[in-house]
Order: C-alpha cells, then structure tokens, then sequence
C-alpha cells in the first residue's frame, strides 16, 4: 500500500500495525436506514461508480505541456460548476486514485452466481433454503449422510450437543504479523 500526505507515516509497518489496533479496539456501530428515493436511486448511485471513469472527456476544457484545466461541480456553493487547473503529473496522480490495483476488480461476479453454472447453483441454493425452512425445530439433530458417517467421526456441537457436519474449512486471508494481536473479528452489528 501506498501512502500520501498526513497518511505517510503509516507506510511503516509498525506504524501501520499501531494504527489497525487502534482501530481494532474501537467498537464499531453501523447505522444503515432505508434510501430516501428508494433501491432505484441507489441503483443509479452504485452505477456512477462502477460503469463510469474517474472523468469523462466533455469535462476536460484544455491540456498543454504545463496544466490540465477541467470542470468540476462545488456541492459546497449551490452545486457551481468551477474550473480547476493541475500540473499533468497531479492530475495523474488524482485520476490513478480512482483505479484499482492489478488483481482487483470493480464488479466480481463469484460463488453462487460466478460462472455458466449459475442456474444450477441457485436451484440448489433455493432448494437447500427451502428445506431449511420447511425443516421442524424441534431440537432434533439433522439427518447425517451415511458416507458421512462412515468417512470420518462425526462431532457433536458443543452448545446443543447435536450433529455438526463440516461442510467447508476457510482458511484466514491475512496472516498476523504480531502475535499479540488478537485475529480479525467481523462484527455485522
């Protein structure tokens, strides 16, 4: 990662692990509300930002060897359109924070819903929720595979003491480079 401005000092990586854990310790609260013009408008938000560049060529006003000058809205002054001039290496630099490193992508389409199998995925996705719903709850463990069974000992849950069936292991993407730091807790409140 790179680092500008105020932000330098974090391209150290004990001051960047120092930041995480500060960042870590902070108890994190999400408020999400319903869109005010509703999932139509937010459609259109999310569009601006994945099918459209940095800036389009109608606000570009000149180019030459010294600056290049461009239009710009100021949300601030009533939406005011202004001009604004920049050395080309700024203005560069500027539009680059708008692309996405190699290996990154705007818009991924996986799991589920990531290739030609797609309909087949999502028949087995709707079938397998439909028998979770449909299933009684009755505290009565869920039916085992017999190859399950037989392949391997199968654990019982440590809270209820029912069947538990690994389905998949995940392996953690990021490695701890400090051992005292305690591993990433995704909280979804």
């Amino acid at each position: 990662m790179r680092f500008f401005g105020d932000l330098g000092a974090l391209a150290e990586p004990a001051a960047f692990a120092a930041h995480l854990d500060a960042m870590r310790r902070i108890n994190w609260v999400v408020y999400a509300k319903r869109p005010f013009g509703g999932p139509a408008q937010v459609l259109a938000y999310l569009g601006r930002y994945t099918h459209r560049v940095a800036i389009s060529n109608s606000r570009l006003v000149a180019l030459d060897d010294d600056q290049v000058t461009f239009s710009w809205k100021d949300y601030r002054q009533n939406s005011a359109t202004k001009i604004m001039k920049l050395k080309p290496d700024e203005f560069i630099r500027r539009f680059l924070l708008h692309t996405l490193p190699d290996g990154f992508h705007r818009i991924r389409h996986f799991g589920f819903m990531g290739n030609g199998h797609c309909a087949a995925k999502l028949a087995l996705c709707r079938k397998l929720l439909d028998r979770e719903r449909t299933a009684p709850n009755d505290g009565e463990p869920s039916p085992v595979d017999s190859d399950a069974l037989t392949s391997a000992k199968v654990p019982a849950c440590p809270d209820c003491g029912g069947v538990m069936r690994i389905i998949e292991r995940f392996r953690h993407s990021c490695s701890r480079s400090n051992p005292r730091t305690p591993p990433f807790r995704c909280d979804t409140s």
